[in-house]
């Protein structure tokens, strides 16, 4: 029980922050505090309105805000997000561009599941539209599935990229990003020897943890320094009465934002200070740059207790993807069986999360696939977020990307070669 308190005093103080900013807001806002100017209550009224923003966006599933796209006929076409699966942890989910024909390239982008719902990457599902049919992976907030629905593991987790791989066909691409690179690599195995004919065409790795130890950050460090009796006990709390999860064990999704703001507490308290002097002057705007990045960035979802858990265990302390020992309901996932799927690595040069060397370590483990069928690429200067979804990914890695795809697509677009073919 002491868990379930636990959590209602967040989502408590979390819903006082937010009461206390709209009743600065509205207060600062009476007409009659405009006889006499006085600096102090435009600040106040700016602090409220950003806090009242900021709290009340961290229990809100963000909207793709995908409503229509312009294509090569010059039309705009409106976007169906369909879910084509539903699972009760996830649903693999269609951007079907209506009356545009379909595209030769088959996409399905794994997102995280590492406390930001998967409109994270709205901006590279936006930047794949024009090129791709495209499909990604849509996570639960484990606080909204009832504890009847049972388990979520990271084998859970690599089995739905399996079954969600299957659906799609053998000419699918796949990009996982991040946090699920090494479980997209193991299902990618999973499927070679069970069902050798649904794997997919590609596999693109963007920024993950194959490797934890290559190139330790202190994000990947943290799974060494603590152990999984402290996680438990420190981390780990159970849905209060207010949800549909109510009693599941999660990891919260606040606990995970205090985390990420933690780690560069000085550029976000600046941040949130500048906005506060812009509304107070009467120069923000609703969807300025600020509000647009924290709207995503503040929303969080829960994680299962036990996906959590087993990802610092298995992944960064055990390391059993880097050993090749992982394994899924008891059977060894061998990631040297994967033989014909072309998979290609990106690292950013300055990614503190994931850095250089973590990621390519899945080359090493392919010793079954030729080397005409692997590549990498590390891109200058770009840090975590900016080899999927910032100038980087747009300029560079999405060209490279597509290129890969069509080199190893089985009805190839154009000629073209695997020129950064791996070693």
């Amino acid at each position: 029980m002491r868990y379930m308190l636990s959590y209602d005093f967040m989502e408590t103080m979390r819903n006082t922050n937010q009461w206390l900013g709209a009743t600065a807001q509205a207060f600062a806002s009476y007409p009659a505090m405009s006889v006499l100017p006085n600096p102090a209550m435009e600040w106040m009224r700016g602090w409220g309105e950003v806090t009242e923003r900021a709290f009340s966006r961290m229990i809100t599933k963000p909207d793709w805000g995908i409503h229509s796209f312009t294509c090569a006929d010059g039309r705009d076409h409106l976007v169906e997000i369909e879910p084509i699966v539903k699972r009760p942890f996830g649903d693999l989910v269609h951007f079907n561009v209506q009356g545009r024909p379909k595209k030769d390239r088959k996409v399905l982008l794994v997102a995280p599941m590492s406390g930001h719902y998967a409109t994270l990457l709205r901006s590279t599902v936006i930047s794949l539209m024009p090129d791709c049919e495209l499909y990604i992976t849509d996570w639960h907030n484990a606080r909204d599935i009832p504890v009847s629905e049972g388990k979520f593991d990271i084998e859970d987790y690599t089995l739905y990229v399996a079954d969600f791989i299957k659906e799609l066909g053998p000419d699918v691409h796949v990009i996982a990003v991040c946090q699920p690179v090494p479980l997209t690599l193991a299902a990618t195995a999973y499927l070679a020897e069970k069902d050798p004919k649904a794997q997919p065409a590609t596999l693109t790795l963007i920024g993950g943890p194959v490797d934890p130890d290559a190139n330790p950050t202190e994000v990947t460090d943290f799974g060494n320094r603590v152990t999984m009796f402290q996680l438990h006990e420190s981390m780990i709390q159970r849905v209060g009465f207010k949800y549909a999860g109510v009693g599941r064990k999660v990891y919260p999704g606040l606990l995970q934002l205090t985390s990420f703001i933690s780690m560069n507490a000085e550029r976000h308290s600046n941040a949130f200070y500048n906005q506060i002097l812009k509304v107070s002057k009467g120069e923000a705007g609703d969807h300025d740059k600020h509000n647009r990045f924290y709207d995503e960035y503040l929303a969080v979802m829960d994680m299962t207790a036990e996906f959590y858990l087993t990802t610092v265990k298995r992944i960064f302390k055990d390391r059993e993807i880097a050993k090749n020992e992982f394994m899924v309901k008891g059977h060894p996932v061998d990631i040297s069986k994967i033989t014909t799927v072309a998979v290609k690595t990106v690292e950013g040069a300055n990614d503190d999360i994931s850095a250089p060397g973590q990621c390519v370590a899945a080359l090493d483990l392919l010793t079954g696939l030729p080397d005409s069928k692997k590549a990498s690429h590390v891109e200058p200067g770009a840090g975590h977020y900016g080899i999927f979804a910032g100038k980087s990914w747009r300029n560079n890695i999405r060209p490279l990307v597509l290129d890969f795809i069509d080199a190893n697509s089985s009805k190839p677009r154009r000629k073209a070669a695997n020129k950064n073919a791996a070693a």
